[in-house]
């Protein structure tokens, strides 16, 4: 398995943008994949960073928008089967975000918990256009901090 998920790394790598862009859209969802691997492998080989950073956060936040609508569709059983997401974990979501709106679509970016709320957003019939400008923004500001931080660390080793 993980010679299959190497070589599907370096096919991303391999296609660019549309390779990050694709990764992105794959981590943004639940499938457990690196687009931060893929943008770090593109600006290193010196594609535009703000390009870069571009590609992965649209993909990323269609990826988001994803589990929005499983969230919306509201079928407790797929989002339990193929999302990995536990009824449980969406309730407790939903508690948290009561009153807190579709901003919190900022908040989709994290580790562990993005999923959740970008389900329990949909689950609650958030406005999808907040949802998706509050999750993009949360994506873009990882994505930049994140370019930020490589480029930092590769002018210390320098």
């Amino acid at each position: 398995m993980d010679a299959f998920i190497d070589s599907l790394v370096q096919l991303m790598i391999d296609w660019g943008y549309l390779g990050l862009f694709v990764s992105a859209v794959l981590a943004g969802s639940v499938i457990p994949f690196s687009s931060e691997l893929v943008m770090i492998a593109l600006v290193k080989v010196e594609l535009n960073p703000a390009m870069c950073v571009l590609s992965a956060t649209l993909g990323n936040t269609i990826g988001g928008m994803t589990c929005y609508y499983m969230g919306h569709l509201g079928n407790v059983v797929w989002i339990e089967k193929y999302f990995k997401v536990k009824k449980e974990k969406i309730d407790k979501m939903q508690q948290f975000l009561q009153g807190k709106g579709a901003l919190m679509g900022f908040f989709a970016f994290l580790p562990f918990v993005g999923s959740a709320v970008a389900i329990a957003l949909g689950f609650m019939r958030s406005n999808v256009w907040l949802t998706t400008l509050s999750m993009l923004t949360g994506k873009l500001v990882r994505y930049a901090v994140m370019l930020l931080a490589l480029r930092e660390a590769m002018s210390v080793l320098s």
